[in-house]
């Protein structure tokens, strides 16, 4: 069979021995996520003729307001991953605290966490912006038969065993990974059913674009505010173009696919970042590094921070590998001029 005519199905099939551990769980986790994104594709693409945008009414554990499609989406994905009895736990954006999952016969005996935000971006859905979801999966660490703990969910991102995202665009795609390189499959619509359209995707060592949001320039650190400067400069290959969406899986996305950095740092309006650790930056950062690229909190590895909380704020420099290395070339700099 020709490679781009596979389907994601016949994918996870080929590839199963690929995940260490696993009896099958894995690949129907990732099922199940296909199906979910298949029913929140649907709503997504008639959002506008149905009374699904706009506000709830209510917030979610952040304080920031939840979307109607934010709460659609995060019941259907639990759902699923409950319905098919193929995790232990779950923890969501939406979420105060994180969802333990009895089977059927009472018990706790899945392998498996999974840690999504179910509708990133979700802000652009009145203004039909592409948005997405984020996935992360684990390999509990307490014993299987008991009830999952919150050191199932706290764990550093090198432990992930497979994380991916759907964006809801122009075409609908699941991009994920299992530690085995990044692949993207397409949604055909009129069949329902995701095809491989990008195999091995992955970043450009350089690239020629920068996503940040200016806005919050004069809150910025200041390696921040030079690194800035610095891709603004007329010289060599520069200046980079400035490309901000505002929905982390859109910039990330067309990062890895034209080359360039996605930069959500700490501000004096965000401390200590924006962007949540274990179920945003984790994923992405895993994806980022399969795919040739870097991420980091502008000094650390992402994937190395040992997390002290569910939904943890960092601090996010994700992209190409050079540009990464560059910006936090001008983070060090910044921070030891000040000693």
């Amino acid at each position: 069979m020709e490679e781009r005519n596979k389907t994601l199905g016949e994918f996870i099939i080929e590839k199963q021995e690929e995940f260490k551990y696993s009896s099958g769980e894995l690949s129907r986790i990732i099922n199940s996520i296909r199906l979910a994104a298949k029913v929140v594709n649907y709503k997504v693409n008639k959002a506008g003729l149905v009374d699904i945008i706009g506000a709830a009414g209510e917030q979610n554990i952040q304080g920031e307001d939840q979307q109607k499609l934010d709460v659609y989406a995060n019941e259907v994905f639990i759902q699923n991953l409950i319905n098919r009895e193929i995790v232990c736990g779950i923890a969501s954006e939406e979420n105060d605290d994180f969802i333990t999952v009895q089977g059927s016969d009472n018990g706790h005996n899945n392998k498996y966490v999974v840690l999504m935000d179910p509708l990133d971006g979700s802000s652009n859905i009145d203004v039909n912006v592409s948005v997405g979801t984020i996935f992360s999966v684990y390999r509990r660490v307490t014993p299987i038969g008991t009830p999952v703990k919150s050191e199932d969910f706290l764990q550093p991102g090198v432990n992930q065993v497979a994380a991916g995202y759907v964006i809801y665009g122009t075409s609908t795609m699941i991009v994920y990974t299992t530690g085995h390189g990044v692949n993207g499959f397409t949604l055909n619509p009129a069949i329902g059913t995701f095809y491989l359209s990008h195999p091995n995707m992955t970043f450009k060592k350089d690239g020629h674009i920068y996503s940040i949001n200016e806005g919050n320039y004069t809150h910025f650190p200041q390696g921040v505010k030079d690194y800035i400067k610095y891709c603004q400069t007329d010289e060599e290959d520069r200046p980079y173009t400035s490309r901000y969406i505002g929905s982390l899986v859109s910039d990330i996305h067309r990062n890895m696919i034209k080359g360039g950095i996605y930069i959500y740092p700490t501000s004096a309006k965000a401390p200590k970042g924006k962007l949540r650790l274990l179920y945003e930056c984790n994923p992405m950062a895993f994806i980022a590094e399969q795919a040739g690229g870097k991420a980091s909190d502008g000094m650390n590895r992402i994937m190395e921070i040992e997390p002290t909380e569910l939904h943890q704020r960092v601090p996010f420099f994700c992209g190409s590998y050079n540009m990464v290395e560059k910006a936090e070339e001008f983070m060090m700099k910044a921070k030891l001029s000040k000693y």
